[in-house]
């Protein structure tokens, strides 16, 4: 009998290990092919599938970070409010017991940035909170490249007269790569990864240093060949470029 309970309970782990898998790879094939209806498919899926785990509702935060990007990239300011809020639930709920505190430092450094994004006026009073979040997040785990990341964003987006650096923002953003290809958590099927390898074409381009910028999207495209935003934007927007 208590073989049988434990083949049960066993079994039961591994639906239940296979759906959060689908669900992680329906983010990744959405961002891939640029479907976003897709992407919030699976965040709704997750959000509706009763009382979560800490590490699930870090997970959904991670989608609600991806996701509120781009809706603020649409103009979708509505829905980028709603997700910004969710967030904020969120993380005041894990940070109550103190999980994984150096990724929630990220994406508070995140929805500041999106906060910003959304009301530009309010950049010199919150922008700092912004830098000192991702700092804290470093701080609290330099191996979690998402602090990198954030702090990589930060010099991307503030403009060159206010102190942003592009060729700051690619040292973090490298950071943030070699950590993720040390730990092969960050390699499969995780659109995070994909999306630093953006952000790595993105300021390579900015800086006119178009080779590089060609290479990582070679290295994007072998790693993931139906990537559509590299295959038939990013790419094809480089060639003739030197």
């Amino acid at each position: 009998m208590e073989r049988k309970i434990y083949i049960i309970f066993l079994l039961l782990i591994i639906t239940i290990g296979n759906l959060y898998s689908q669900n992680n790879k329906s983010i990744y094939t959405a961002y891939v092919s640029n479907q976003m209806d897709l992407w919030k498919t699976a965040m709704d899926s997750i959000e509706s599938g009763g009382e979560l785990t800490d590490a699930r509702y870090l997970e959904l935060l991670n989608y609600y970070y991806g996701y509120t990007a781009w809706c603020i990239d649409q103009k979708n300011y509505k829905d980028a409010e709603k997700y910004i809020e969710k967030s904020e639930d969120i993380i005041e709920k894990l940070e109550k017991r103190n999980y994984e505190m150096s990724s929630l430092y990220s994406y508070k450094s995140a929805l500041i940035g999106y906060e910003i994004a959304l009301s530009q006026y309010k950049a010199p009073f919150i922008g700092k909170k912004s830098i000192r979040y991702a700092n804290e997040s470093v701080k609290t785990d330099s191996s979690n490249p998402m602090g990198y990341i954030q702090l990589g964003n930060i010099e991307y987006y503030t403009p060159g007269l206010f102190g942003g650096s592009k060729e700051e923002a690619l040292v973090y953003y490298m950071r943030a790569l070699d950590l993720m290809e040390k730990d092969t958590i960050w390699l499969r099927n995780n659109w995070n990864y994909l999306n630093l390898l953006v952000n790595i074409i993105n300021t390579y381009t900015e800086l006119e240093e178009y080779d590089k910028a060609k290479e990582y999207c070679i290295k994007a495209l072998q790693i993931e060949p139906e990537f559509d935003w590299v295959k038939n934007n990013l790419y094809p927007n480089l060639h003739g470029k030197r």
